[in-house]
């Protein structure tokens, strides 16, 4: 369903409305629950879109853009685990010490 863009909604109801909360979460938990997964909240969605982009290696200003924070400083805080790029900047050195004792 595309959604009429005088609304500029990127999720709509069959009449091009907002959808309802209520059913959206119903019907959510209703594929976690078949699916045979853990429960979580519909919102999780959103954080592991972002992780995944950034673990993809997604420029942190696009993903900033594509959630819609005002500074990037905010996207950074909230989805960057420090750890997690700590480990890939030191193998990137290593990696780079590596090849430099091959020559």
């Amino acid at each position: 369903m595309i959604c009429k863009v005088i609304n500029d909604l990127v999720f709509c109801s069959i009449y091009g409305k907002y959808l309802n909360c209520s059913n959206l979460r119903k019907r959510f938990k209703k594929v976690i629950t078949n699916a045979g997964l853990q429960d979580r909240k519909f919102h999780d969605l959103r954080h592991t879109f972002v992780t995944r982009l950034l673990e993809l290696g997604e420029e942190p200003k696009t993903v900033q853009e594509l959630l819609g924070h005002s500074n990037i400083s905010i996207t950074l805080d909230i989805y960057s685990c420090a750890g997690r790029y700590e480990e890939k900047a030191a193998s990137k050195l290593n990696d780079l010490y590596k090849f430099m004792m091959e020559k």
